[in-house]
């Protein structure tokens, strides 16, 4: 079904095994720097999966250019244990890369030993938010060299390829940018000053690399305005070709770019044209990057000759077996990722190590590589068919046991169809489908439409269920008690992304966290030009572009969200600007610290403070025919007072643990197969 995915590809001397590439992404696993045992046994479950070459990194190179959590070949004892992890890689079937990495100005000083970041010119940085020094040529010298020789530890470390990064707004990227680059020597001002710099860093890597490939990840489009483009990426990308490049991997823009990269904003393979403008010019394999999740794009893509690999790096994050499923024709059964950012891009942005908000196990194989399938299997009943009764059903069929869902819905995934609504979560869809696929084959037998019952739960016990897992833990949208003076509507959001109620023209939202802010954005998105709209528009050429543009942010809709705490602050750390981005184009208003005096007469007055301790209020009127309320659930922990007499155990996991959003859910499920349905 995926003829060209599955198909041998030749980089350089090197044969790899299938058209999947996984780029390196930063998971914060090798703390010092050393390949540690959580590092191996996570990109070893990768290889396990199938994929033909595994990208590890960024890998520092020196003592200024790194970041949290890092791996590091900037001197040889850190050889010997890469060693082992490559040949680890090497017994499972995989080619493994290693990614070469220089911050310049995006380097954090306190993640590197309080040394000044250093960049092409003392440019403030609008990612590090920090001013780097300007390099000298001593410095150029210097980094040139490191790289040369991390390049001779990669090779002794058994790495089959070497990878130069020259994306995402790093050391290269600046080199190579008018906007950071305002040196006045031999490496500024001209072009052909400022790609200088990449080309003595590759040729010093080819030369450190000792007959290894060598390839360059690049950025098909700074997306930064003033910044490099697509021609100039292609420009870049001939230069390295010429430098003796031996592959390409396009991504998207630098690090502060304002437009959305690897969210759900991005359509699928949204920037593979960067890719393809690049794969015109070279003779070079060229692998295209962000947003390939499905089998059916990567395989679109290289059928149109896009690209000659896919790189796909969060899909498999997700789904250690992604590539597996693939070629076996399970695509149904793969778990896709949801572009949410929230487990992983949040978490190391922030320094804490890698998540995936749908699998629980990622970065923590090394923690369960030795839970096995236990002697004696149970009979389980599970009550709940939302991410945690699920995830916990499949994981426990797999190891053997006889696991029963009860789901009072009559479908799978619990909230997850409501969650699915707001613009760009249309990813989520998929999770329902995944669940439905896997449970089939896992063999979970479930019921949907049974409500459980007490007298039910206890029939089942006594029938032989040896415990009883509750995943059934939100009952009900709290609603508020607002000053509502006439017959003014009060939805939930829930109401509202149903569809089983429609808001007006002028809405009042109460409740600023996430679900406030996407219904939101959903009700906003609901009173503007739809994208198909705009797509006849432009096609048919009946307005001008300019006329589009402006219709595109206007909004028939007048939203003001209040909250008594912050707006927004409900978002995973990094994963709610586009959202807010939205919710500015069109004009929402959003009052923090507020309260509602009174809603009625088409109108609501609100009492908006400075801080949260404020004694003081300005009292605000704005226009409201609809009330929406967004301010979390009312939790059901009745199953648990009902049974906690119950004669087998009987476990909470999800919400009906502690209340929070999908990833706690599936991390709860998983802990539970560990603590209590597995053998070590």
């Amino acid at each position: 079904m995926y003829e060209r995915l599955f198909t041998p590809v030749r980089i350089g001397d090197l044969e790899i095994k299938n058209r999947i590439v996984m780029p390196a992404i930063s998971h914060m696993y090798t703390p010092d720097g050393y390949a540690t045992e959580r590092f191996n046994e996570y990109y070893w479950r990768r290889a396990e999966g199938g994929a033909g070459l595994i990208t590890v990194g960024g890998c520092r190179i020196d003592e200024c250019g790194g970041a949290y959590g890092m791996m590091s070949l900037e001197d040889d004892k850190y050889i010997p244990g890469f060693f082992e992890f490559t040949e680890g890689m090497h017994k499972r079937g995989a080619r493994v890369g290693v990614q070469l990495f220089h911050a310049g100005a995006y380097a954090k000083s306190e993640a590197n030993n309080g040394e000044q970041p250093i960049g092409p010119s003392a440019v403030r940085s609008n990612f590090a938010h920090s001013m780097p020094r300007e390099m000298t040529e001593e410095d150029i010298e210097k980094v040139i060299g490191r790289a040369r020789d991390a390049a001779a530890r990669a090779k002794k470390a058994g790495f089959d390829i070497i990878e130069i990064s020259a994306s995402a707004g790093y050391l290269i990227c600046q080199f190579l940018s008018p906007l950071t680059n305002k040196r006045t020597d031999a490496y500024g001002g001209t072009w052909e000053n400022r790609v200088r710099f990449a080309g003595e860093f590759t040729k010093a890597v080819i030369q450190g690399a000792g007959g290894l490939p060598v390839a360059a990840r690049i950025a098909g489009d700074d997306l930064v305005p003033g910044s490099n483009t697509n021609d100039d990426a292609v420009r870049f990308a001939e230069e390295l070709e010429k430098w003796g490049i031996d592959m390409l991997n396009v991504t998207g823009g630098w690090h502060e770019s304002k437009v959305p990269q690897v969210t759900g904003d991005l359509p699928a393979g949204g920037f593979s044209y960067l890719a393809a403008a690049v794969k015109d010019a070279v003779g070079i394999p060229v692998a295209v990057s962000n947003r390939i999740s499905d089998p059916g794009t990567a395989e679109k893509l290289l059928a149109l000759e896009t690209a000659d690999m896919v790189s796909i790096g969060r899909p498999l994050i997700a789904d250690p077996d992604w590539c597996r499923k693939a070629a076996e024709g399970r695509t149904a059964e793969i778990r896709r990722c949801m572009a949410c950012n929230q487990g992983c891009l949040a978490n190391v942005f922030f320094n804490s190590p890698a998540e995936c908000l749908v699998n629980g196990q990622a970065g923590r194989e090394y923690l369960l590589k030795d839970l096995k399938a236990p002697a004696e299997k149970q009979k389980i009943l599970v009550i709940g068919a939302g991410p945690a009764g699920c995830d916990f059903a499949i994981r426990a069929a797999e190891l053997g046991h006889s696991v029963t869902v009860w789901e009072k819905q009559d479908h799978l995934g619990g909230e997850l169809d409501l969650v699915a609504v707001p613009p760009h979560k249309q990813e989520y869809r998929n999770l329902i489908k995944y669940y439905g696929a896997a449970l089939e084959t896992a063999g979970v037998e479930v019921i949907t439409g049974k409500e459980a019952v007490k007298e039910d739960i206890e029939a089942e016990i006594s029938e032989g269920a040896d415990a009883v897992v509750i995943a059934a833990g939100t009952a009900k949208a709290k609603i508020p008690e607002l000053p509502v003076t006439d017959g003014t509507p009060v939805y939930s959001s829930n109401e509202i992304l149903a569809g089983r109620a429609v808001a007006g023209r002028n809405v009042l939202m109460v409740g600023g966290g996430s679900a406030g802010c996407e219904t939101a954005q959903y009700l906003a998105c609901d009173a503007a030009l739809s994208e198909q709209q705009v797509y006849h528009m432009m096609v048919h050429g009946y307005r001008t572009p300019e006329q589009v543009r402006a219709q595109m942010d206007i909004c028939r809709r007048t939203i003001t969200i209040i909250d008594i705490f912050m707006i927004g602050a409900g978002f995973r750390p990094g994963t709610g600007w586009p959202v807010l981005k939205d919710l500015k184009r069109f004009g929402v208003k959003k009052y923090p610290f507020t309260t509602v005096e009174k809603i009625g007469g088409g109108e609501a007055l609100l009492h908006v403070k400075d801080s949260a301790d404020a004694q003081d209020f300005e009292a605000v009127t704005v226009p409201c025919d609809t009330v929406v309320a967004a301010v979390g659930s009312v939790p059901d922990d009745r199953f648990l007072r009902e049974l906690r007499d119950a004669d087998v155990p009987v476990y909470a996991i999800g919400d009906a643990k502690e209340a929070g959003g999908v990833l706690e859910a599936v991390r709860s499920a998983c802990d539970l197969i560990g603590e209590h349905f597995c053998a070590l």
